[in-house]
Order: structure tokens, then sequence, then C-alpha cells
């Protein structure tokens, strides 16, 4: 509860601090993601002002999941350096012995290692910091495991990347 807390304390700053100037959109990104359940390596790539495809390559505890996402951005509270995006797609990865942490506290544990499998989806805030190369994510990541589920899950994430204009 502190790490949710100290995230949604982080973002809300961040909207105190956005100034109107006009940020510079980018194409292309790459930093690190910090999830509820897996950290790890993102890109993200714009294919216009609007639409962006997001890849992750996440590390948990006894395994790795690499996601793809499709999200749509938009303007928020009118501060041009601030994005609404929300999307959805799908992850795939294997998990190997050991407990399997879920949002709502049905731990699952796994005595062999288990094929990861299912459908995402994403909603969240991003801010471009102006005159600098670099941006913050705060979002919130549903998923469906269908593989070895089926069961609902839901992590929390804070990102920092390093943009390309």
């Amino acid at each position: 509860m502190k790490k949710t807390t100290y995230i949604l304390f982080i973002a809300v700053s961040f909207l105190f601090i956005a100034n109107r100037s006009k940020a510079q959109d980018y194409k292309v990104a790459a930093g690190l993601k910090f999830g509820g359940y897996e950290n790890g390596i993102s890109g993200k790539y714009f294919m216009d002002e609007k639409i962006s495809l997001e890849g992750l390559l996440g590390f948990r505890q006894n395994g790795v999941v690499i996601t793809g996402l499709y999200e749509l951005n938009m303007e928020a509270f009118n501060v041009p350096a601030l994005k609404f995006y929300y999307g959805f797609g799908a992850h795939i990865g294997s998990i190997g012995q050991g407990t399997y942490r879920t949002f709502n506290g049905n731990d699952r544990r796994y005595n062999n290692a288990q094929l990861l499998l299912g459908a995402d989806g994403a909603i969240g805030l991003e801010y471009l910091i102006p005159d600098s190369p670099i941006a913050i994510s705060l979002d919130l990541n549903p998923r469906v495991e269908l593989a070895s589920g089926p069961f609902f899950d839901l992590a929390p994430g804070l990102g920092i990347k390093y943009v390309f204009k």
C-alpha cells in the first residue's frame, strides 16, 4: 500500500509542476519499467500523433514476460507535456517453480514451470519533461492470465524513458 501511495504522490506532483510550455512530441523512447510484479526494459514507438506501440521485457521472481501493447494517446488536463493513454495487448512468458503473486492476494504456488499467456490492458499518464529527453509514466495494467489460470490480475507501473525526437 505504501508503494501505491508513493507512486500516486509522484504523479500528482507532476500535475502541479507541469507548465503550459509547448512540449515536443517524440517518435521513439526506451527506458525502464518498474511494475507491481515485473521490472524490466520498455520501448515505445509512435506510429502517428495519437497511436503508439509499446513493448516490455519484464523480469519477475523465477520468470520472464514479454508484453506488447497498442495504445491511444491524447493530451491530459490541457497540459501539452502530459499525455493520457490507454490500450490493449497481450503477453507471453514463463514462470518457474515458486509463488506467483497476484493483486487480490490469492497467490498461486507452482511446483513446475508454467507458461504465461494472456490479454493485457493499459491506462495511464505520461509526462515529457520540457526541454529534456526524459518521459515519466504512471499506469495501471489489468491482465487476464489464460494459460495458468484463468484469473484476473492488476499491476501498477512506473516508467522512466529516454526519448529520441
